[in-house]
């Protein structure tokens, strides 16, 4: 088995799809290369960094395995993350943006559109934005939307609160206007174009490592905890749920593979534990 205490993580699971990782039979992880992960919630607590998920990254980077991290918060906001955690690579903005550590220092740029695309995009944005300000009542930019480039994306759970209903009504909006609309476990993203963290996780394989993610999906772990990591969920074999994914039990309709014991940060250092372990390092 790969982890402990599995009695525990068995109570906690009863009765969700997913199995406690506890479970998961060592030799399943063995010919894993490396680790996909969300941020906000399978990281963070409160928009910070948990120390026992960092200790986790700087664990996993230590023993030669890459972590990319994939989210939908902005460039702006990632910038310092990608800068200090070690990482092979950070996707921002679902997709739309790769921050990569140079050997220089220095932390490089790209995007997944080009720039008269994402001029145009903006105009549009904005007035989307708007819409959705004026037509559901209680709606608010998220904190962080000045540092956005691509997208935009409306509070829910982290400053503010909107019920699912208003939920229900800003995703009705951005949908019209003929965007892709997620829900994060603290905002509700929108933006114009194809692009999502399963195209930015293909877009930084095939960057980084010259491969295609679609012939080595069994090869990677991805790690998250909300309705938008289900794409991720629903093609990663080796998925896994922190606990706190269980918030979204209801919404859920691709689950994980594997759930952990702990939460948040804790979670994601029980994922990393049990990778090393399974890899023998």
């Amino acid at each position: 088995m790969i982890g402990s205490a599995a009695s525990g993580a068995v109570d906690a699971c009863q009765g969700l799809p997913s199995r406690p990782l506890a479970q998961c039979p060592r030799g399943a992880w063995s010919g894993v290369q490396g680790l996909m992960t969300d941020i906000d919630d399978t990281l963070t607590r409160d928009g910070a960094i948990e120390p026992v998920a960092l200790q986790a990254l700087h664990m996993l980077h230590d023993a030669g395995v890459p972590v990319i991290a994939i989210t939908g918060r902005p460039h702006g906001w990632s910038l310092p993350f990608a800068a200090a955690w070690p990482l092979v690579a950070l996707v921002a903005e679902n997709g739309a943006v790769a921050l990569l550590p140079g050997i220089d220092g220095r932390v490089h740029t790209e995007f997944a559109q080009d720039e008269a695309t994402r001029a145009h995009h903006a105009r549009r944005l904005q007035a989307v934005a708007a819409q959705v300000l004026r037509e559901v009542p209680g709606a608010t930019l998220a904190t962080d939307s000045p540092g956005r480039l691509t997208d935009i994306a409306i509070d829910h759970s982290e400053f503010a609160h909107l019920d699912a209903d208003a939920i229900a009504r800003v995703l009705a909006v951005m949908r019209a206007a003929g965007m892709t609309a997620t829900v994060s476990s603290i905002h509700i993203n929108g933006w114009f174009g194809a692009h999502s963290k399963w195209t930015g996780a293909q877009w930084m394989l095939q960057r980084l490592f010259g491969r295609r993610l679609d012939d080595e999906i069994g090869r990677w772990v991805y790690v998250g905890d909300s309705t938008n990591d289900q794409p991720m969920f629903e093609r990663f074999p080796h998925g896994v749920g922190v606990a706190n994914l269980r918030r979204f039990a209801a919404e859920l309709r691709h689950w994980p593979a594997w759930i952990t014991r702990g939460e948040r940060g804790e979670g994601f250092a029980e994922v990393a534990r049990a990778l090393l372990a399974a890899l023998g390092r």
